[in-house]
């Protein structure tokens, strides 16, 4: 059974639609990359999959038991969330918050999660230092921790690598696939057309044109064939 199931769904603000007739589904184990135009609405679809907006018309379907509340997401950050003066682990365990219900506090349980999610991205040495006093990348592998509290089936990524350098970026799509391998399931926003090809086991296009399929699939399409060469045209004249 997919985990999320997309029918006919338009997204959108004050009743006016960015993107309609999105159809797409996500099973147990995929790697989702959505790409597209700026503007296109792949963030707006993000937030409305999360139910952090409604859907103007359509229906998303959650299936294997999965809520909307039940799904690690990690949003774009902020120049106010970069300086957040938090400690590490602080932020890590902010992430189980779904799970106290009415508790005010963390359980064992919790606490060993929120450890174990910090081994596991490898920052287990950084626990006590201040969020804000991290490098981008060690940011990042903080909200990645954060996230899987949340949930260990499915993760949203909005541009998880933006405005790293290549090395930090190459080791965050590394550590992504690790979670992907593992056994959870991905959806990325990406505007890096390259990487998401040679990661992701299925692409949603959205746009001026729609494409849903596997990786291959769309490499091999007009649609696919063209976004690429426009991409790698901007990277290399530098108006990425």
């Amino acid at each position: 059974m997919s985990l999320i199931r997309v029918e006919n769904l338009a997204v959108g603000y004050e009743g006016i639609a960015i993107e309609k007739n999105i159809n797409f589904k996500v099973d147990p184990g995929d790697y989702l990359c959505i790409v597209g135009e700026n503007g296109s609405g792949k963030t707006t679809l993000m937030k409305t999959l999360l139910n952090l907006q409604k859907p103007l018309s359509g229906e998303i379907i959650y299936g294997d038991g999965l809520k909307s509340d039940e799904i690690g997401y990690l949003p774009q950050q902020t120049v106010v969330q970069k300086d957040f003066p938090a400690s590490v682990r602080e932020i890590v365990l902010s992430g189980c918050q779904a799970r106290c219900g009415r508790r005010p506090f963390y359980n064992r349980e919790e606490k060993h999660l929120a450890d174990s999610n910090m081994e596991r991205m490898g920052i287990s040495d950084l626990g006590r230092r201040c969020y804000r006093e991290l490098s981008g990348g060690q940011q990042q592998r903080v909200l990645l921790a954060r996230a899987l509290c949340a949930t260990e089936k499915l993760l949203l990524l909005d541009e998880p690598v933006s405005g790293l350098d290549p090395k930090v970026t190459a080791e965050m799509y590394e550590l992504i696939a690790g979670l992907n391998r593992s056994g959870v399931t991905i959806i990325m926003i990406s505007h890096d057309i390259q990487a998401a090809v040679r990661y992701a086991s299925h692409i949603l296009h959205i746009g001026d044109v729609f494409f849903f399929g596997s990786r291959d699939e769309y490499v091999a399409s007009g649609i696919g064939r063209d976004f690429l060469a426009e991409m790698t045209e901007k990277e290399m004249s530098g108006d990425e």
